[in-house]
């Protein structure tokens, strides 16, 4: 018993000295406590709803691909490929610079220049570059074609293109 008496001021000692290390956090935690309170900002007012009724009828089906039909595809837009190629087709357009002007008769030519420094006078209807490029226009500031490429989904379509006059 006398054990005992001795043991517990013993153990009650241990206990005291026994520190978990939080005590820095304990103060931090009180002195964020003690700060005063702010006054929160108001939820902004949410918009109304509006709802939109989808009428079939008259429209494409909105998940459906976008894509010509079959038949467009077979007898639509294709390039002639039994037409005799012109020489500034085997370059691409961005290599083809216009350099001059002409007018004869009536008649605009435009004075194209190819890569290997070669100048070749072209008119309305003539072919230059590889996507099957047909000249429509010739004009003092630069020669407007329309090219033929593929369009993704099997079929064709045109894409307008110029040629600006070099300065």
């Amino acid at each position: 018993m006398k054990t005992a008496r001795l043991l517990l001021p013993l153990a009650a000692l241990f206990l005291v000295a026994c520190d978990d290390g939080r005590e820095d956090l304990r103060a931090y935690i009180d002195r964020i406590n003690d700060r005063p309170g702010r006054e929160l900002e108001p939820l902004p007012e949410p918009k109304p709803y509006e709802s939109f009724v989808y009428r079939e009828a008259d429209r494409r089906d909105p998940f459906a691909p976008i894509r010509p039909q079959r038949e467009e595809r077979r007898g639509g837009l294709r390039p002639d490929q039994d037409r005799p190629r012109e020489p500034l087709e085997a370059y691409p357009l961005d290599s083809l610079t216009m350099v001059g002007l002409i007018e004869r008769a009536g008649t605009r030519f435009a004075l194209l220049r190819d890569p290997e420094n070669k100048i070749h006078r072209v008119s309305v209807g003539m072919h230059a570059g590889q996507n099957y490029g047909r000249i429509t226009a010739v004009t003092p500031t630069e020669t407007q074609l329309v090219e033929i490429v593929p369009d993704g989904f099997g079929g064709w379509t045109e894409r307008p293109a110029t040629i600006p006059l070099a300065e």
